[in-house]
């Protein structure tokens, strides 16, 4: 101990001991859990503007299409007032829950998406903004498939770290870290939607 005390060795050592046992790596790799947690919540925002105008502008071509837009206007106030922090991605119970609210409104939008709502309504064929917003949603809900993507990544890269040595050291007594809860595909969710105009 004196030969590393006279070479002055105890304190790089000390940083390299501290440094490998996930003193900096647990919380870089927890903010960037949050980070994809922000961008997916960034395109649920983004989803819930474009439902509001495509609603707006789908009432004011297909009246009679109000029992789908109260649907979507329901399932999408449902959606805003379901949260869930960062704090929270820990809790399995909470994290379904905002999954389960976001999913249904996923599941109110179906109908006025692709070709279905366009053949049994020609008239919309002709709206530019309804047809702009229609693809916008598309988009944004492909966007959010990759953000669900990113955000489950990085839980498992997180989870991945916190549980395996040596950052497992530096995980519990550092920052008591708990494991973050993934996303899974909603319950169904391999069924193809059945369409079904009445006819």
């Amino acid at each position: 101990m004196t030969y590393l005390r006279r070479f002055g060795l105890v304190p790089p050592l000390a940083a390299v001991s501290l440094a490998s046992c996930g003193l900096n790596s647990v919380p870089t790799s927890e903010e960037k859990v949050n980070a994809a947690w922000a961008n997916l919540q960034a395109d649920y925002q983004r989803r819930n503007d474009l439902v509001g105008n495509l609603v707006q502008t789908v009432k004011a071509a297909a009246k009679q299409e109000s029992t789908v837009l109260v649907g979507v206007a329901e399932a999408r106030s449902r959606a805003t007032q379901v949260q869930l922090a960062p704090t929270d991605l820990s809790n399995p119970s909470k994290v379904q829950q905002f999954a389960n609210a976001q999913q249904a409104v996923s599941n109110s939008i179906r109908p006025l998406l692709g070709p279905m709502i366009q053949e049994r309504y020609p008239e919309l064929k002709s709206l530019n903004n309804f047809s702009m917003l229609q693809d916008q949603l598309e988009g944004t809900e492909n966007r959010i498939l990759v953000s669900r993507r990113d955000y489950n990544t990085a839980v498992q890269d997180y989870n991945t770290r916190i549980r395996t040595f040596p950052d497992a050291i530096g995980a519990k007594i550092f920052y008591g870290a708990k494991p973050k809860v993934p996303f899974q595909a909603a319950a169904g969710s391999e069924n193809a939607p059945k369409v079904d105009f009445g006819n």
